[in-house]
């Protein structure tokens, strides 16, 4: 549901902005609206379900989603949709690691937990498909607001039956919450947050950006000051320290985020340069997420004969490589057709990323501390959904055409997915050669 929610929204953007009065460069929002919170509070929810209870936690968050997904659904203007985004992106943070906590919770580490971890990012990759075809079909039938109504019915379904099919999941030895590490953490994830997605359309020169960006560095310094300190740390900072740790999540920002900001562009440049409707745009990325499909069906196998830390690299370049081959898909039918065979070779390497940084963040890390590498995975996805668009999508929408600005976006993309590959397969092998 999570997943659909990004990508069918995404197909909408164009019809979205011009019927809320929305400009190219604000239509950032209607996806950073979301990421924002979502991204700014994960450590804390998933430290809240290992104390006070997973699913609890899980269920509140889906029900205030789906409330919120109904007043997307009926927004009468850009601000009401954006608090309603909002809103979305509180509930998405509670669901999203007190999910995964479950789920790594049920399954033993190992083929088990890897096929789970597949199934899920294969259900990610099938939201995705879903919603992209789905937002095309809609967005064309009944208009951008029936997008948010079928999030609403989502919730809908799955709110009433959570509760039979899950059990209660925390840690037993229940210790105290770190109120101060909570604090400077979301204060400082929003902060920063909030400075790299207003820097997108008024550049790091304001006071405003300036003045966040400096509060988000401060707090997460003061974070990782009081972490160190208190007895019962929000984030274990040993657990930081573990290089599967901390280079599997730099693997899931990069490529969360790099992919983002290639389906962002690639949206714009499809209908608004190559003439696409949003069902054709939508078709487009229905391929790209079968792809995705059948990658993550397939990956867990591979992790399990070569291990998560090769496919992780091998992904990324992937990634990078297919990425850069949109820069030579050309124009008219054999260029839309060229775009939908390279995004979706570039989407299967994602996969395999997705899943295989999962898997190697969440290795070794004892059941009760789940809930915290959980939400350090999904911190790494939400907050990849968050930079990516502000950081590059926006060369694209204020360049002085589209086409130019599309292409400067995609080689950069390109080259910092490759360059990411490189340094955490070095990283990685350091580790092992310890």
């Amino acid at each position: 549901m999570v997943a659909l929610d990004f990508s069918v929204l995404n197909v909408a953007l164009p019809v979205l902005g011009a019927d809320l009065n929305m400009s190219d460069a604000a239509l950032q929002w209607a996806v950073t609206a979301f990421a924002l919170p979502s991204g700014g509070f994960l450590l804390l929810s998933g430290r809240l379900g290992d104390l006070y209870g997973r699913r609890r936690l899980f269920l509140s968050g889906l029900a205030l989603f789906g409330a919120a997904s109904v007043l997307a659904t009926f927004a009468w203007d850009a601000s009401s949709f954006l608090a309603a985004r909002a809103l979305q992106g509180i509930g998405a943070a509670a669901i999203v690691p007190t999910g995964m906590a479950l789920l790594t919770t049920t399954f033993r580490e190992g083929p088990q937990r890897d096929r789970a971890l597949g199934l899920s990012g294969t259900l990610m990759s099938l939201g995705f498909t879903v919603g992209m075809v789905l937002g095309g079909i809609l967005t064309d039938t009944l208009g951008w607001r029936s997008t948010m109504g079928l999030l609403a019915l989502f919730a809908v379904i799955v709110l009433p039956l959570a509760p039979a099919l899950l059990t209660e999941s925390r840690n037993p030895e229940r210790p105290r919450l770190d109120v101060p590490g909570a604090i400077t953490v979301t204060g400082g994830l929003l902060a920063l947050i909030y400075a790299l997605t207003t820097a997108a359309e008024h550049g790091f020169g304001t006071l405003d950006v300036q003045l966040a960006l400096a509060a988000g560095l401060l707090l997460l310094a003061a974070f990782v000051r009081i972490e160190s300190r208190t007895a019962q740390p929000l984030v274990s900072l040993p657990m930081l320290r573990r290089p599967t740790v901390a280079w599997g999540n730099i693997g899931g920002l990069i490529t969360f985020s790099m992919m983002t900001t290639i389906v962002f562009v690639l949206t714009l440049y499809l209908q608004e340069t190559l003439g696409l409707s949003p069902l054709q745009t939508g078709i487009v990325f229905g391929v790209q997420g079968l792809a995705a499909l059948v990658s993550g069906t397939l990956t867990p196998r591979v992790v399990g004969r070569v291990g998560s830390r090769k496919v992780l690299v091998v992904g990324l370049a992937g990634q990078a490589v297919f990425t850069a081959a949109l820069l030579v898909t050309g124009t008219g039918t054999l260029g839309v057709v060229l775009a939908t065979l390279v995004a979706s070779l570039a989407c299967v390497f994602h996969m395999g990323a997705i899943i295989s940084y999962g898997i190697t963040v969440t290795s070794g890390v004892p059941d009760e501390q789940q809930g915290l590498a959980t939400g350090l995975v999904t911190s790494s996805q939400q907050l990849g959904l968050t930079v990516g668009i502000p950081l590059l999508g926006v060369l694209a929408t204020t360049a002085d055409d589209l086409t130019s600005g599309y292409h400067t976006v995609v080689a950069l993309d390109a080259a910092i997915v490759l360059v990411a590959a490189a340094l955490i397969a070095l990283g990685l092998r350091k580790s092992q050669q310890r």
